[in-house]
């Protein structure tokens, strides 16, 4: 059974599938990884894709000519050798992450996996007598004809493993890889994920979570960076918005069909991204988001991406499984400081105290991931008066105490001089303002007083 949104989360929608639990931002994502697996096996009409009327479907997978939307028995699986048709067909049966199943088209082939579900034979290695009952009742609703022609239908192409278009960082996932990506807009995916970076977080973040997701996204699109998410509400949309912008460029990664924007306040924004950029996700048009196919769909914004930045996260936010990813991966992982007692910054802060680097800005970013030289300014402030003193100077000057005059003497052995030196020093700094003569002794002056406080404490 499917878990009731909470009140006031992501909205409940797209025919009674909960809330946006597990996304890239803030959840029970970590809990509800396991809560539906391989073993969610439940298909209904509303997982089931009707073709568009009128559209038949030929070896090209291109309409070709008028025909009932009743499906064909060859309409309805694969044929042997398809590579493409084989895989869409996987789409249908297999869930997001299935490294069971990933092996077995590594080890077998994805033509070989279809015909041993089609055929309804023995289960394959791994898979108990209940579980391979399930795949075989998806496969018996797998149509992977009409999910290429509803694809085309909506702009939408399927991209396989191993060709031109596939980002080779995906299979760094191993048996976990996507069985293919469905990809929505023009852009070339390969070329734009070699300069990407994901920024991720909060579904309810603050007003500041917002606000440090668009600058950062907004610096990145216009160092020429890809900003990757996962459109959800809070942190996500935000790091969208801010790269688009910018005229700069995103990627939204879906649990669900590309072809079905979730959640549905953000359609506009999806609509957008993928005009401008690209929208991508491993499940077959029409087919909807679980609370699992979120955090399994967070593996893919890791290993995608050159490096993941969390914006604003809880200590259970589905953003921290999408940097616990990147970092098994071995990608760079990054953390946006907040608020010590702020409860939406606490999955940051834990991050940052373990092997996570914190960035304020877009070119700290850039300079951890980035190419050699791409080095982030060095933060300094203000240039004060005293900074402009020898070394010798400054310690003399140092070693005045606060509120009384001393003698050469006791100044030369708290500045570790000698007086002699310490004397010269001294006459020095009543040139420049510093310091004054009070008989035998000197004595800071006022105007002094706050430049020591800045350095070392007066005695």
């Amino acid at each position: 059974m499917i878990p009731a949104a909470r009140p006031g989360d992501a909205e409940t929608g797209l025919e009674g599938t909960v809330a946006e639990a597990g996304s890239t931002g803030d959840g029970p994502g970590d809990a509800a990884a396991g809560a539906a697996g391989a073993e969610n096996v439940a298909v209904g009409p509303e997982n089931t894709v009707v073709a568009p009327r009128g559209a038949a479907v030929g070896p090209d997978n291109m309409a070709v000519g008028p025909e009932s939307a009743t499906a064909r028995p060859d309409d309805t699986a694969a044929g042997p050798g398809d590579e493409q048709l084989n895989r869409v067909f996987l789409t249908r049966v297999l869930e997001p992450g299935d490294e069971t199943g990933g092996r077995w088209v590594r080890e077998l082939g994805a033509d070989a996996v279809v015909r041993r579900l089609r055929d309804r034979g023995e289960p394959l290695p791994g898979a108990s007598a209940k579980r391979w009952a399930g795949l075989l009742a998806r496969a018996a609703h797998a149509q992977p004809h009409r999910d290429l022609a509803t694809a085309h239908d909506a702009g939408v192409r399927f991209v396989l493993p191993d060709t031109t278009e596939w980002p080779r960082q995906l299979d760094d996932l191993g048996d976990a890889r996507p069985l293919g990506l469905w990809v929505r807009g023009t852009p070339d995916l390969r070329m734009w994920a070699l300069r990407s970076v994901a920024v991720v977080g909060a579904r309810a973040c603050t007003a500041y979570g917002a606000h440090m997701a668009t600058t950062l996204s907004a610096g990145l699109a216009e160092r020429g960076w890809i900003v990757v998410s996962g459109g959800a509400y809070g942190v996500d949309g935000a790091a969208h918005r801010g790269a688009l912008a910018s005229g700069g460029a995103t990627i939204a990664v879906l649990a669900g069909g590309v072809d079905r924007p979730y959640p549905r306040g953000h359609a506009g924004l999806i609509a957008r991204i993928a005009e401008q950029g690209l929208v991508i996700g491993e499940l077959p048009p029409g087919d909807h988001p679980t609370p699992h196919r979120f955090i399994l769909r967070n593996r893919v914004i890791a290993a995608l991406t050159r490096g993941t930045v969390v914006v604003e996260a809880a200590h259970r936010s589905g953003s921290l499984a999408t940097a616990r990813a990147a970092r098994r991966l071995g990608r760079h992982t990054m953390g946006v400081p907040g608020p010590a007692t702020s409860g939406l910054s606490a999955g940051v802060h834990a991050l940052l105290r373990q092997d996570a680097v914190l960035v304020t800005d877009a070119a700290e970013v850039v300079e951890l991931v980035g190419d050699m030289g791409d080095l982030a300014p060095e933060h300094k402030g203000p240039v004060l008066p005293r900074d402009l003193l020898d070394p010798a100077a400054r310690h003399v000057l140092a070693a005045l105490p606060a509120h009384r005059d001393a003698e050469p003497q006791e100044i030369a052995r708290a500045a570790q001089t000698t007086p002699d030196d310490a004397i010269a020093r001294l006459y020095e700094l009543r040139a420049l303002g510093y310091v004054e003569r009070h008989g035998d002794g000197w004595k800071l002056t006022r105007q002094a007083m706050i430049s020591v406080r800045d350095g070392h404490t007066a005695r």
